[in-house]
């Protein structure tokens, strides 16, 4: 039996291509590809401005230490997320206060934000969980009412959109990565997209040390200033030029997803242990990242015999995310959280299993996985 791994970029000569070209260039960072890249991304998302980083986290983080959110400040944020939601939050010295999900979507419990809000509060980050957004429309308001950022993490998400806006436009900025698994890769990678060029200038200049001038600014080479504190966190001309590809490929790999989530929705919603977690529709539409069930109370403690059950039958799998981010070690030690807290995030991660359905696995992988799951579950 063929392998069908949960995710596979796919790359075709195309990609080759135009990395062997900006190799043979020999301008690798500091060039047009990344320019490009920002600019087909502003396009397709509909954004003010787009602005490459090396990756999501660093995005996250970036934005975070160009509003001087530090120590004594705090940022609201999931528990259900990946650990660089939080970790971009601890970096700056500034604590993440998490809240719990709600059911059926895994995101993020908007009536439970409120009573969080603190004087140290300074911001909200959402995330769209397995790329189905969060009503941010709905949160803005809040975030309105007690002047605070609005931020999305919207690195599953690509394509997705409340009331027709894609996600990252409805609150201050939004981040997304191109790690190998994602809509589209760069290898590593990431971008910050913006409704307003408010902040433009400042993260340009923090994501390249702080320099005063920008290469092309430079009179003479070599010769500029540094007059703020700043990173290196900037994407290079080979990420940035396999951006420029897959950027052109996305609708075709999202109609691709569509089509594969809806599928194995209808050959195994009828199985009555599992949960289907809803791709949204209607006004807020996601992304079809991945196909995820819940298992139920009464075969929960299965999973791991599912998963390698899957396994030895050659089907990836993956659990977004193994744990609620306060019930990591880390967080867990750090801030004294008892493990008892975050009911609903705690069933996600305790009971999901994610099957692959990107652009990479074909119908008959969709049969061979649905058929398996059937002989499992049952």
């Amino acid at each position: 039996m063929s392998k069908i791994p949960f995710g596979k970029p796919i790359i075709t000569s195309e990609e080759k291509k135009i990395i062997s070209k900006v190799l043979n260039s020999g301008t690798l960072v500091h060039g047009p590809k990344a320019k490009e890249f920002e600019e087909a991304f502003k396009k397709f998302t509909g954004a003010k401005d787009a602005i490459t980083v090396s990756s999501c986290t660093a995005g996250m983080h970036l934005f975070y230490f160009s509003l001087n959110i530090g120590k004594g400040d705090e940022v609201i944020i999931p528990a259900q997320t990946h650990v660089a939601t939080a970790h971009a939050v601890e970096l700056t010295g500034a604590k993440p206060i998490f809240v719990d999900s709600e059911y059926p979507t895994g995101n993020i419990n908007i009536s439970l934000i409120e009573k969080k809000i603190t004087k140290k509060t300074k911001a909200i980050t959402v995330v769209h969980y397995l790329g189905n957004p969060v009503d941010v429309k709905k949160l803005k308001l809040l975030a309105r009412k007690y002047k605070l950022y609005l931020l999305e993490d919207c690195a599953l998400a690509l394509g997705a959109s409340v009331e027709k806006k894609h996600v990252g436009l409805i609150g201050d900025a939004g981040f997304f990565s191109f790690y190998p698994v994602k809509h589209i890769t760069t290898g590593e990678g990431g971008m910050i997209i913006l409704n307003s060029k408010k902040y433009s200038k400042l993260l340009r200049k923090k994501k390249a040390f702080g320099y005063n001038k920008s290469l092309d600014q430079r009179v003479y080479p070599g010769l500029y200033d540094v007059d703020q504190l700043g990173f290196n966190y900037r994407m290079s001309e080979l990420h940035a030029s396999l951006g420029v590809i897959q950027i052109k490929k996305f609708n075709s790999f999202l109609r691709k997803r569509s089509f594969n989530f809806k599928y194995l929705e209808s050959k195994i919603k009828k199985l009555k242990e599992i949960f289907i977690v809803p791709n949204l529709k209607g006004h807020i539409s996601g992304s079809f990242y991945c196909f995820s069930i819940l298992l139920s109370k009464k075969i929960a403690s299965k999973r791991f015999k599912i998963i390698n059950f899957l396994k030895k039958n050659n089907i990836g799998s993956s659990i977004y995310y193994p744990h609620p981010v306060p019930r990591l070690k880390f967080y867990r030690d750090k801030y004294k959280i008892s493990k008892r807290n975050y009911e609903i995030a705690s069933q996600f991660s305790d009971r999901i299993i994610c099957l692959p359905i990107g652009p990479h696995v074909s119908k008959k992988d969709l049969d061979i996985i649905s058929l398996n799951i059937k002989k499992i579950i049952n």
